[in-house]
């Protein structure tokens, strides 16, 4: 079992920037995929960013390309969403997510969830 717990969400104007941490409990951090999703209100849940195990490789949604960096900590057992440049449309809950396929896309190939951290940008 996988316990992942978000935090850094908050309120920041638009252009400003956050970074969410997802710190993880349980099985080897290190054996699994880290993804990044979010969900507006009324909205799917849609694919973010995701990282491989061992950090090598990232996979981003175009809605975040150039704007948002993924990376982990292994040491810490913490994956982290840097998020530069921030848009109203980037109004949503924030989801970490743990998968044991290589840099899944879709939520229905993630096992374990957060309980997910909200991210507002003003306008």
């Amino acid at each position: 079992q996988v316990q992942l717990v978000e935090s850094g969400g908050g309120l920041v104007q638009a252009g400003g920037s956050l970074r969410l941490s997802c710190a993880s409990s349980g099985r080897t951090f290190s054996s699994y995929s880290m993804g990044w999703f979010r969900q507006a209100p009324g909205k799917e849940r849609e694919f973010v960013a995701v990282i491989s195990w061992h950090g090598g490789r990232t996979s981003y949604a175009d809605s975040a390309k150039g704007r948002f960096t993924v990376s982990r900590d292994s040491d810490k057992n913490t994956v982290y969403l840097q998020m530069d440049s921030l848009k109203p449309e980037d109004t949503a809950v924030y989801y970490c997510a743990a998968s044991y396929r290589p840099l899944p896309t879709t939520p229905a190939n993630y096992d374990y969830w957060g309980q997910g951290t909200q991210v507002t940008v003003s306008s």
